[in-house]
């Protein structure tokens, strides 16, 4: 990429007062703008205690200077870092100084995407650093800064690599027309395929993890009326969020919380229950719970524990696209003996609180597992990750099949449209507008 020609300039600290408060320039003008500001030349990466200087030569305030000069700045450019009080009006008047002398306000995420188009880090990476400062506990801080450190990166590049070796042999066999492919190492290129298959497939098991860290997951209570679905997302949540009654159909529109199980977020959705009939706006309730089922990533269905066969059979058609389903068998409390639980079903009663701890189990599970289980094998990952694995595993297969039918033109076409798919994870082949749609999401000083 050729070298930016203007200068950047943003408050690089969260907004409000504070005891420090950092602005942050990089560009080619970055240390001729902060020469000016300090009254001195600054040496490289030390800390020099300056007076900031206003148009005038008055002082706006004392701090700490640093410099960094590129390429070995998290930019890859020119980077001054100015450690002030942190008075949200101090730090203004420094950025209006800064602009005074010919930098211009940052674009959000304006610094990082800097950094990766000077190839200081890739897409992936670059993503990480957005999810490492908004991670809300420890073991999501830890996944964030695996994948900014290039634990995820290193694996896409890696499965990436042996597609493109597979696509460098078998378009080499294409001028050998005449030649059948095994004699040319086609059995070795299958073999070779199939591992990389594999890879991408274990691949996408744990971005999918990855992702459900970040992002949390979406839980869908659906069940038909008075099956206790209300009960259970107060008992769930800790409190009354939702009201409780006897009478069919309580519930008319989708209720949510969040909850917290290992560092793992569960979104809940409580939605109206499922059953023929219904007046206007119970239908519109049950086709609100159907659409939330589409987008779901688990799908809560709770059943009255004395007749579970009946809440099936109301619920089967809609789940029926949910990829997770655990039963939850509410109301045991009304039974005189609570059955043994199996791998998809777990007995409870909300309002009595048997069986949570084995539910909140169960949850931990489907979520993605326990932090303990976690280890050092997790990163975050985004949805565009997790969609763009998919696709590569599906051209990936599809050259799999051609080979098999020896259609060689078609089998380099797949393997390079895999290629490019995981390309587009760490931006190794990205369009402009999705790169500007990406940084756009970053905090103005990253």
């Amino acid at each position: 990429m050729p070298p930016a020609q203007d200068t950047i300039v943003a408050i690089a600290t969260a907004p409000g007062a504070g005891g420090v408060g950092i602005v942050r320039l990089s560009g080619p003008a970055a240390a001729a703008i902060t020469n000016a500001i300090c009254a001195r030349p600054l040496t490289p990466r030390h800390a020099h205690h300056v007076r900031f200087r206003d148009t005038e030569g008055g002082t706006i305030d004392d701090g700490i200077a640093l410099s960094f000069p590129g390429p070995a700045s998290f930019t890859g450019e020119d980077v001054v870092e100015l450690q002030a009080h942190g008075s949200p009006v101090v730090l203004q008047q420094l950025v209006a100084r800064a602009c005074a002398l010919g930098a211009r306000m940052a674009r959000p995420g304006e610094f990082s995407e800097r950094a990766f188009l000077n190839r200081k880090l890739d897409l992936a990476q670059a993503e990480a650093i957005a999810d490492l400062i908004a991670a809300a506990d420890a073991r999501a801080a830890r996944a964030a800064r695996r994948s900014l450190d290039g634990v995820f990166s290193e694996r896409v590049d890696g499965i990436g690599q042996s597609l493109l070796a597979l696509r460098v042999h078998v378009e080499a066999a294409i001028d050998f027309a005449d030649e059948s492919i095994d004699t040319l190492g086609g059995e070795q290129v299958r073999l070779r395929l199939a591992d990389a298959r594999q890879r991408l497939d274990t691949l996408i098991v744990d971005a999918e993890r990855g992702r459900k860290l970040r992002d949390g997951v979406h839980a869908v209570i659906v069940g038909p009326p008075n099956a206790g679905k209300s009960s259970l997302l107060n008992a769930l949540a800790g409190s009354d969020r939702a009201i409780v009654t006897d009478v069919a159909g309580t519930t008319r529109d989708t209720l949510r919380e969040t909850i917290r199980l290992d560092g793992l977020e569960l979104h809940l959705v409580d939605t109206a229950g499922l059953r023929d009939g219904g007046d206007a706006i119970e239908r519109e309730g049950m086709r609100r719970a159907r659409a939330e089922l589409a987008r779901a990533d688990v799908a809560l269905a709770v059943v009255d524990a004395r007749d579970p066969e009946a809440g099936r059979a109301a619920v089967a058609d809609s789940i029926d696209g949910v990829s997770t389903v655990l039963w939850i068998h509410n109301k045991v409390d009304l039974l005189t003996h609570v059955p043994a639980e199996d791998d998809d079903r777990v007995y409870v009663s909300a309002a009595q609180g048997f069986g949570l701890d084995r539910l909140h189990r169960r949850l931990r599970a489907l979520a993605g597992g326990s932090a303990s289980e976690g280890g050092d094998g997790e990163f975050s990952a985004r949805a565009r990750h997790v969609e763009a694995l998919h696709r590569a595993g599906a051209h990936a297969s599809m050259a799999g099949d051609q080979l098999r039918h020896e259609q060689l033109e078609l089998a380099a076409e797949e393997l390079r449209l895999a290629h490019d798919a995981l390309g587009e994870i760490t931006g190794r082949l990205s369009a402009d507008d999705m790169l500007g749609h990406i940084f756009s999401t970053f905090c103005i000083g990253k």
